[in-house]
């Protein structure tokens, strides 16, 4: 594992997370739920949460190994959103989704990764 990989990772993950973020914030529920029937059952307010956990978790994945300051953040906010994917992923599995559960599965997989990474192979 280098160093490289871990950013490109870093990079990839804060894209999507920021994004999905975003989108979760700025759309209203009832849009959402046009293409995320799970949105249906959430209120709001919790969607917004979501959403910006996903935001602050895209920025802790790359501020803090950038800048040098409380570098610990990093690995921190890839098991914060870790954390997201399986509730995202236990979701998709309560609403009988399977297929919409890869995308959580593979995020998931490369939060743990930067988390491992980060915290045991190449601590900031």
């Amino acid at each position: 594992m280098s160093s490289t990989a871990l950013w490109v990772v870093q990079i990839l993950l804060a894209l999507a997370f920021s994004v999905s973020g975003v989108m979760k914030i700025t759309t209203s529920r009832e849009q959402l739920g046009k293409r995320m029937t799970w949105a249906n059952d959430f209120s709001a307010g919790t969607i917004k949460l979501i959403g910006g956990l996903e935001v602050l978790g895209a920025i802790g994945l790359i501020l803090p190994t950038l800048t040098g300051i409380l570098t610990i953040l990093t690995p921190l906010a890839a098991v914060g959103l870790a954390l997201t994917m399986i509730g995202a992923a236990w979701t998709h599995i309560r609403y009988k989704e399977y297929g919409g559960m890869a995308p959580s599965i593979v995020l998931l997989a490369l939060t743990l990764f930067v988390a491992y990474g980060r915290f045991v192979v190449l601590p900031l």
